[in-house]
């Protein structure tokens, strides 16, 4: 029998009442050792003008390892401004001591037709590679699974990472609920930086998910990337309403973590 131990972290957005420091403090209580922190308006340090430095000692005062920054938004739009924003954000993910800046594609609706899309993509992808090079920063790329996104496909992606050389510098997001919502069979175990468990368990909440951590889905899905030799961190991030807060969501993730190492993925060999 082979179990495995897989690396769990936290995404903010399970925990979206919390300062930062009660973020990284709520994780270190529950066992967890990595975080990913967000830029939304009112979600963590950058919005709320936390020094990178602060956010850093932060970190380090609790025993923490901050994972990511969440996100370049519109990265496949590429403009000055657009430069602008990911030069900043990127100097504020190194400053505070994050390992790669999460990458958002355009989810409006309003992309372009393939081929325009397609090239945009690697416009943006050629223009980030020396941007994240220089600040020693991997570049997360997460499609989303909704039929309004520019890129809901991981496999795309990878074509696109392949075309510019930029497999040094980019890798791809596997979040549960988007691969569940795009209907995707892709999987690149290699490819995959970091992989966001969703909530996905009924379809009937594939557009507003319940706040549940773990499904089936969620199993079978972890279970093939570690197959596939994923070594990298999960981050919980189910979708949790500020206004509505889980009532224990220490209990739930503990119940969650239970459940994939003694459960999902204990396999019995035939």
């Amino acid at each position: 029998m082979r179990e495995a131990s897989p690396r769990f972290a936290l995404d903010y957005l399970a925990t979206p009442g919390l300062d930062v420091r009660a973020l990284f403090a709520f994780a270190r209580d529950q066992g967890l050792t990595d975080v990913q922190i967000r830029s939304q308006p009112g979600s963590n340090g950058i919005a709320r003008g936390m020094p990178a430095a602060d956010v850093r000692s932060a970190a380090a005062d609790t025993g923490v390892g901050i994972i990511s920054v969440n996100a370049l938004q519109r990265f496949n739009e590429w403009t000055p401004a657009r430069r602008a924003e990911a030069s900043k954000l990127a100097d504020y993910a190194a400053a505070c001591g994050a390992k790669t800046l999460m990458l958002v594609p355009v989810n409006d609706g309003s992309w372009p037709a393939n081929v325009e899309r397609r090239g945009d993509l690697r416009v943006a992808l050629k223009a980030l590679k020396p941007i994240l090079q220089s600040r020693g920063l991997i570049g997360l790329i997460e499609p989303l699974g909704f039929r309004t996104c520019s890129l809901r496909s991981k496999n795309e992606a990878a074509k696109a990472i392949a075309a510019i050389d930029g497999q040094s510098v980019f890798r791809l997001v596997h979040d549960t609920f988007h691969h569940t919502l795009a209907g995707e069979t892709f999987f690149s175990s290699e490819l995959t930086g970091l992989v966001h468990i969703s909530s996905v368990n009924d379809p009937i909440h594939w557009i507003y998910p319940d706040r549940v951590l773990v499904g089936s889905d969620n199993g079978s899905q972890i279970r093939a990337l570690l197959d596939g030799g994923y070594g990298g961190p999960f981050s919980f991030a189910p979708f949790v309403d500020a206004a509505h807060p889980l009532d224990d969501l220490a209990g739930a993730l503990a119940a969650s973590i239970a459940l994939f190492r003694h459960g999902l993925l204990t396999r019995v060999p035939a």
